[in-house]
């Protein structure tokens, strides 16, 4: 079988537009949550999210390419531009039709349909754009991305929630390592920061409600935390086989070395209590990627900054790794990025793959008053230098779904 490399990254996020960017403020502990200014939230009940800022699509695409794509299929070609600049690709040189594309979207384009039903509504049918629908579909995002760089090969658009980035790497590795492909461009992108998506996730009582202190409002294993923090962006990795990377000479961040899938097979919106689905991906990763629990050195956790899901995510880790939980370092990048749905998976994915690469471990912002529940080493607001060799990064989603990858430095 095929080894399988990280050799390209691009971020869209509330942090920032590029990699550097992203890590270097993810690292001082920097929040990207801020009071949403592109809507009126004066009757919500939270008025607070994570903003992708200083992104103009016009620029970047032209003004008629931009208007017939939604933001989320913005960020994502946006997102797979910087990864395969990054990677070094030349798409003249490769063979295209073993090239594939694994980019999701959870809730796809919202603010189109949006915006054209509010068009149906007060203009009448004739005036609903014919592009509605292609701008709208979730797999868009992967479709654009292909028909840009004119990759022939597999493309998929995996929907699993919040866990899409995760499950796009991890199938894109399998694929790669069974000799499917050379190379894919895998990851996640979300724009779902809309009145309809506030206002639901608000009377379901899920977000955060501290509108006056925003930077203070994700607050993963903390005592205090009354919810996520709704967010937005991209996160694409251009994935290679080992042999395919070698022979470009191309620069390699990371090496993935395996991929675990589960379903809590329980309930629409609430993870299992004990974290039974969250345990059983972690579990078949390692697995896959015959690693030891004992030889794991950090974890990327979902935590999302929810009463239920920090304390069972908390409840799987000390399930699987027992005595030697309370040695590894887990970190939540959703603590300064807020959640950002399907893309998260993907950002989260290239977050532990510089932490791996630079031996630097985020921290977890605002952990203020730890939880009994969870205590977890959560590397509290301060970032931390370790020699780091093997690292987990968790996503769960919506519906039970979970997916977990395993990343290891890059050696020889």
């Amino acid at each position: 079988m095929e080894r399988v490399v990280l050799t390209g990254m691009g971020v869209i996020s509330p942090l920032g537009n590029e990699v550097e960017t992203f890590w270097n403020r993810l690292c001082r502990g920097e929040s990207g949550i801020s009071r949403i200014d592109t809507f009126d939230t004066s009757r919500f009940k939270t008025k607070i999210a994570g903003i992708v800022r200083e992104f103009d699509a016009e620029a970047r695409f032209g003004r008629k390419e931009a208007r017939r794509m939604d933001r989320f299929c913005q960020f994502a070609l946006a997102a797979a531009d910087q990864a395969l600049e990054d990677s070094g690709l030349s798409l003249d040189e490769i063979d295209r039709e073993r090239l594939g594309v694994y980019v999701g979207s959870g809730i796809g384009g919202i603010q189109t349909l949006l915006e054209q039903d509010a068009i149906l509504r007060d203009r009448g049918p004739e005036r609903v754009s014919p592009t509605l629908v292609p701008m709208m579909i979730s797999n868009m995002a992967a479709a654009m991305i292909s028909i840009k760089f004119g990759a022939l090969g597999p493309t998929l658009s995996p929907v699993t929630a919040c866990s899409i980035g995760n499950t796009a790497i991890g199938e894109a590795f399998r694929l790669i390592r069974a000799g499917g492909a050379d190379a894919i461009i895998a990851g996640g992108a979300e724009a779902a920061v809309t009145e309809i998506s506030l206002a639901s996730f608000g009377n379901a009582t899920a977000l955060s409600g501290r509108n006056d202190e925003p930077a203070r409002a994700s607050r993963p294993f903390d005592a205090g935390r009354d919810g996520f923090v709704m967010a937005e962006g991209a996160g694409i990795v251009v994935l290679e086989s080992l042999s395919h990377a070698l022979r470009r000479n191309a620069r390699i961040y990371a090496e993935v070395i395996g991929y675990g899938a589960s379903s809590d097979a329980y309930h629409i919106v609430a993870t299992h209590p004990e974290g039974i689905g969250a345990y059983q991906a972690m579990r078949l990763a390692l697995r896959e990627a015959a690693v030891n629990p004992e030889e794991v050195d950090v974890i990327s956790a979902h935590a999302t900054s929810t009463g239920l899901g920090d304390k069972s995510e908390t409840m799987a880790i000390k399930k699987l790794f027992g005595e030697h939980a309370y040695r590894i370092p887990v970190t939540a990048n959703k603590s300064m990025t807020g959640h950002m749905f399907g893309a998260a998976g993907g950002v989260e994915a290239i977050a532990l793959a510089k932490s791996l690469e630079r031996g630097i471990i985020p921290p977890t912002i605002n952990l203020e008053q730890p939880d009994l529940d969870c205590d977890l080493d959560y590397v509290p607001n301060e970032a931390r230098q370790s020699k780091l060799k093997i690292g987990i990064s968790n996503s769960f989603g919506f519906g039970g779904h979970n997916a977990v990858i395993v990343l290891k430095a890059y050696a020889d």
